[in-house]
């Protein structure tokens, strides 16, 4: 599959140069666990995230761009398969028990917004689940998940009472770096014709 990665343009000419490689993201709040995020199949999600975090005075992104990849996503976690989102469920199930025999609170997934938008975009709790269920997969001895795959409903509702948002989008979170075949530089789309 296609995968984009939004960040510097700085980024995108190391990793291309093959002088660098992307790096797994480990923050406590990652959606889909630690690992390297790429949209699915869209360029321009990629792109506007990158512009959205170029406005943060913390940001290393100064001169946003997107960097585009071939992924097998070899043993992934799919969390648009509804065996997944049971094994999902069942690893929540035991994180509630432990945090009650612990006496440690749940983390939570929080809006970042202000204005409360809905949009749960710290995945603390999410983030947990998922690491949760990658070590007791470890524990197991079962094979390890090379990706995690998510869908996510994000942004304003594109019309009343809709279904669909304006920044709904498939993330995926490459846990095995050797999932990324190669690496490409998008191209800019001649106008003359669609974009198939």
């Amino acid at each position: 599959m296609i995968g984009f990665h939004g960040c510097d343009q700085s980024t995108v000419d190391k990793v291309v140069s093959g002088e660098e490689h992307l790096k797994a993201s480990k923050n406590d709040y990652d959606w889909l666990g630690h690992g390297i995020y790429f949209w699915e199949n869209n360029e321009i999600r990629a792109l506007e995230w990158a512009k959205e975090l170029s406005q943060r005075k913390s940001s290393s992104i100064k001169d946003p761009a997107v960097i585009g990849a071939v992924i097998d996503l070899g043993h992934c976690f799919d969390l648009t398969d509804s065996a997944y989102l049971k094994e999902l469920k069942s690893t929540y199930d035991l994180l509630v028990k432990v945090s009650e025999l612990s006496g440690n609170p749940l983390p939570e997934n929080e809006d970042v917004d202000i204005n409360k938008s809905g949009d749960l975009l710290l995945r603390k709790l999410d983030c947990s689940v998922i690491s949760m269920t990658h070590q007791l997969n470890k524990e197991a001895e079962q094979e390890p998940y090379d990706s995690v795959r998510g869908v996510f409903w994000e942004g304003n509702r594109l019309y009343p009472n809709a279904g669909f948002a304006e920044k709904n989008h498939i993330q995926i979170c490459i846990c095995n770096p050797n999932c990324i075949k190669g690496y490409f530089i998008p191209r800019i789309l001649d106008e003359n014709f669609v974009n198939p």
